[in-house]
């Protein structure tokens, strides 16, 4: 009989534990993951710090450039508040000596008129006749005797000469402040200053300009087209009274000024009645005009020579651009000008580059005499 080999049934084959592997597995990768996150994380925070760092400069930039923009639309504004400025009214009277010319001084008597000598003798008068030359009228005074002076005191008798050096005075307007003040004396010579009468907006103008011995007063009066009126700002169609009553109290103001130039002003200045009423209140009190020339069409000669006021007028305008070289320029024609009539107006404004500029332009004014305006 024949055994049948007996089938031995395949022993299923069992699967391997890989729990604790995965385990392991799974743990690396949670690390990993982790350490990822965490690497990210830095990474991120890292990032976002120089960010915030790089925002901060480019706000701390932005801000600086707002800060110098807005500082030049502040002197922009300031620049249009205090003075007109116009390119063609400058190159029009660079050279413009034409209405300077009329100056009404007083007349002084001939030296060669008459010549009279006292004397006394015998307890009588001797009359001494002297003709004028140039006349037949004939002048007749009692003459006595001159006692004789002694030769010693002669010799300590000194003349003193004046000078022939041609007159440049320059005019700072729109002054309202102790540092403007201050600046312009630093320069080191004669400046004239032009006080803006007291507002709200500078109180104390008069005040500062009492510290000084010569000032000027900056009268405002109407433009032609201007949005920055000074508050009492004489219009063309004030009145001869309220002219008077501003005048009135600007002479209490500023009690030892002599001389007024005009804030703005090209529509009043360029009105003849106007002109006729404010000249005739100028002439009652005795004040020189200086016309700021803030217009081509300016009647102030014709209302001087109608009122007898004495006149003067700007040549130059020394600081319309605000840059160093162009108010040194104008300084040169400013002299050139003095130094073909003999004298020249040159106004500037309490800009510090106009006050730096003038300051480091001492070398181009030899030969050349910085002077008040009541010196000319």
């Amino acid at each position: 009989m024949i055994k049948k080999p007996i089938k031995k049934h395949p022993r299923k084959k069992t699967k391997k534990n890989n729990k604790p592997k995965f385990k392991f597995f799974a743990l690396s990768n949670l690390l990993v993951l982790i350490t990822l996150i965490a690497l990210g994380i830095t990474t991120y925070f890292y990032m976002q710090d120089d960010d915030i760092k790089e925002q901060n400069k480019i706000k701390e930039k932005l801000l600086k450039e707002q800060k110098i923009a807005d500082e030049k639309a502040y002197q922009d504004q300031r620049a249009k508040y205090f003075e007109e400025k116009t390119k063609a009214l400058d190159i029009e009277y660079s050279t413009n000596i034409e209405h300077t010319t009329y100056i009404e001084k007083p007349k002084k008597d001939d030296k060669n008129n008459f010549k009279y000598e006292d004397f006394n003798y015998n307890d009588k008068k001797e009359i001494k006749t002297v003709i004028k030359e140039d006349s037949a009228l004939i002048k007749e005074k009692p003459i006595k005797d001159k006692p004789a002076k002694d030769k010693k005191e002669d010799t300590t008798v000194k003349t003193i000469k004046k000078s022939n050096n041609p007159k440049l005075a320059i005019i700072i307007d729109d002054v309202t402040t102790s540092s403007q003040m201050n600046k312009i004396l630093d320069i080191g010579y004669n400046i004239n200053m032009a006080f803006l009468p007291p507002t709200p907006r500078h109180k104390n103008s008069a005040k500062i300009a009492q510290k000084l011995d010569t000032y000027m007063i900056h009268l405002p009066l109407q433009a032609s087209s201007y949005k920055y009126d000074e508050k009492n700002t004489l219009y063309v169609n004030s009145d001869y009274e309220t002219i008077e009553n501003r005048i009135n109290i600007l002479k209490e103001q500023y009690p030892k000024a002599k001389f007024i130039n005009n804030h703005t002003g090209s529509k009043f200045t360029s009105n003849q009645e106007a002109m006729d009423r404010l000249f005739s209140v100028l002439k009652k009190h005795n004040y020189t005009f200086i016309d700021s020339r803030t217009t081509a069409k300016s009647v102030a000669k014709i209302s001087a020579k109608k009122y007898g006021v004495r006149l003067l007028s700007r040549n130059i305008f020394l600081d319309n651009n605000k840059d160093k070289k162009y108010i040194q320029n104008q300084l040169k024609k400013a002299i050139k000008i003095a130094k073909k009539h003999g004298t020249a107006i040159a106004i500037g404004h309490p800009y510090n580059i106009t006050f730096q500029t003038l300051k480091d332009s001492k070398h181009l004014l030899k030969g050349i005499d910085l002077v008040y305006v009541n010196k000319l």
